[in-house]
């Protein structure tokens, strides 16, 4: 006999502001389910984690727990009011034979337990609401961003007690290492709908793209066929045919449900304008100490950072990851040992905090109030790598819709808030970029689009961040800091860390370090159809070909679109429909051509 679901959604509507997040959704939660709860920023995944845990009502819709079964839920901001310490929070609502549970994933997690909550930071709250879910234990665990503001070595015992825990959980994470390792389905929101595949993480791109290719293709016949009921209609007319009413209807049938397809959400406009060239020695650091009421924080370190040096810099939170970057920056001096910089040096920094964004301010005035983004005398416009821009044209670049431009700052989700900054500092040409931690709350999309715009940038990276596959995907240093002053610079990013370690050994023919993946990638290349010099050059040629037969049909329509054209220059018309077909014909196979040589560009690599 099948087990009762731990939790259902039937038929579940929710409405926001007029707009639909979710319409029609059903979804089932099974004993033994390791869901990864996955989409774009915005797209509604901590909404429907609240509607899974009853915080919020739905237009429409049941939401069933199975009898007996707990729904656990930890949110990103959690309400600690009325509890002093965070102890006292983690610890509510516990037997007092499990408040050993509290201690333990206290230690895991490293929190204070006597930290009162008033003086607790976001970070510290979040891992004691992490405590108090992992200590309670439910039959099913929610999970929004759970690794946010946890160093690797807390997310990695996580990572342990997750693998081991016998209770369903459904996660929402930036980190791909994170779900990735843990779960074994996942579950797409995807423009209002919930798809689910019964696969983990590792394989999700691959289902999206094909789901994508899929629908691309649904959409690529509908306009032909679109096209070639539209061209019926032109020639039907031309031939003095009386119009078959009901394919006139079918067309206007086709063109609505065209019309009413939504498009998928673009990428955000991320680019990065190096500007000037820094000199090839950026940063050089001699012999430097510092300490912090008696926590030593570095102890005779040397590191010389070159032009294009992408350096990564990990270790457990407190351990002076960022003071080590604002030692080589300058911003503090050492109490030991020089630092010189370069010459012709911009520097832009992303801080962790988000501390460049005032909660109170709209977008707007967040870009506007700027004084490197102030254009003279241009209330809507902003200075964007050096030309000016309109606010709300920019703000779109980086995927916020029009109403937002005058909302406050703090009305964004944290997904969003890391968008706006970055819109802040892309704005800037600069040579040096500061990142600390730029990859929290970004989705997979956008942390793709992050990683190919530094790959590609001119500068220098300083980069500090807890999320693995993003140190594997960017860095070419990491420096460890593994506390007690020590900090140790290797080649590579995380896994290249972890393999070069004392402990570890034969380096090179590990998994996932850059040397293996470069040795794996030449082998691939070996095995993979490469194109022609014609081939290549016809790919790059084509789409302005489709873009000029394009223009050449909207101008053909437009022409055969006059009413008295049949009657006053039947050549004309004639003509005109003639060549209209042609094009049409020409853009078709076009498009084929298009389509063949990019799937075997793509797999040539």
């Amino acid at each position: 006999m099948a087990r009762a679901p731990l939790l259902q959604l039937n038929d579940v509507s929710l409405t926001f502001g007029g707009n639909p997040v979710f319409d029609g959704l059903s979804a089932s939660l099974q004993s033994g389910d390791r869901l990864a709860l996955v989409g774009r920023n915005g797209s509604g995944k901590s909404t429907l984690m609240k509607v899974m845990a009853g915080l919020v009502e739905t237009d429409k819709g049941d939401v069933v727990a199975g009898p007996g079964v707990r729904v656990g839920y930890m949110e990103q901001e959690p309400d600690m009011a009325g509890f002093l310490t965070l102890g006292d929070y983690a610890s509510s609502g516990l037997e007092p034979g499990e408040l050993y549970r509290v201690e333990r994933a206290g230690e895991g997690l490293k929190f204070d337990p006597d930290r009162p909550v008033e003086t607790a930071s976001g970070g510290e709250k979040r891992r004691a609401a992490l405590a108090k879910l992992m200590a309670e234990a439910p039959e099913l665990m929610l999970l929004d961003e759970p690794t946010n503001h946890l160093d690797i070595e807390a997310i990695r015992w996580l990572e342990g007690e997750l693998k081991a825990t016998r209770t369903a959980f459904v996660l929402i994470s930036h980190d791909r290492a994170f779900l990735r390792e843990l779960t074994r389905a996942t579950l797409w929101i995807d423009r209002g709908k919930v798809l689910r595949n019964e696969q983990g993480f590792e394989h999700f791109e691959a289902w999206r793209d094909k789901l994508w290719d899929e629908e691309d293709q649904a959409r690529h016949k509908l306009d032909r066929k679109i096209k070639a009921e539209a061209r019926w209609a032109v020639e039907g007319i031309s031939a003095r045919r009386k119009r078959n009413q009901g394919r006139v209807r079918a067309l206007a049938e086709l063109r609505e449900e065209r019309s009413s397809q939504i498009r998928r959400q673009g990428t955000a406009g991320m680019a990065l304008s190096s500007g000037s060239v820094s000199g090839k020695k950026v940063i050089e650091a001699v012999g430097i100490s510092k300490a912090y009421d008696g926590k030593q924080i570095l102890t005779d370190f040397d590191i010389t950072v070159q032009r294009g040096d992408r350096i990564a810099f990990v270790g457990p939170n407190g351990v002076g990851k960022t003071t080590a970057i604002k030692l080589l920056m300058k911003l503090e001096e050492p109490d030991a040992g020089t630092v010189k910089l370069g010459t012709n040096l911009e520097a832009a920094i992303f801080d962790q905090a988000r501390a460049q964004l005032d909660p109170e301010m709209s977008l707007w005035d967040s870009l506007t109030g700027d004084p490197d983004m102030r254009v003279s005398g241009k209330a809507d416009q902003i200075m964007v790598r050096g030309m000016p821009r309109h606010v709300v044209g920019y703000l779109k670049e980086f995927l916020f819709e029009e109403g937002q431009a005058r909302g406050p700052v703090k009305a964004l989700s944290g997904g969003e808030k890391a968008r706006l900054l970055l819109a802040k500092l892309m704005a800037r040409e600069s040579n040096l970029l500061v990142l600390d931690e730029p990859t929290n709350d970004l989705d997979v999309e956008s942390l793709d689009l992050l990683q190919e715009i530094l790959d590609d940038y001119d500068g220098t990276v300083l980069l500090v961040s807890h999320d693995r596959d993003f140190l594997d995907r960017v860095a070419s240093l990491t420096v460890a800091m593994e506390g007690d002053g020590k900090a140790t610079v290797y080649a590579g990013g995380w896994s290249d860390y972890q393999a070069q370690k004392p402990d570890s050994d034969d380096w090179e023919n590990r998994p996932n370090t850059k040397a293996s993946r470069a040795k794996e990638k030449q082998e691939k290349a070996k095995a993979k159809p490469k194109l022609s010099f014609t081939e290549e050059h016809r790919l790059k040629e084509l789409p302005s070909v489709m873009e000029r037969l394009t223009a050449e049909i909207g101008k053909l329509e437009e022409l055969l679109a006059q009413p008295d054209l049949f009657t006053k220059e039947p050549v004309k018309f004639k003509k005109a429909t003639e060549a209209l077909v042609e094009r049409q014909t020409a853009l078709a196979k076009a498009e084929e051509e298009w389509l063949t040589l990019e799937e075997k560009a793509e797999q040539a690599g």
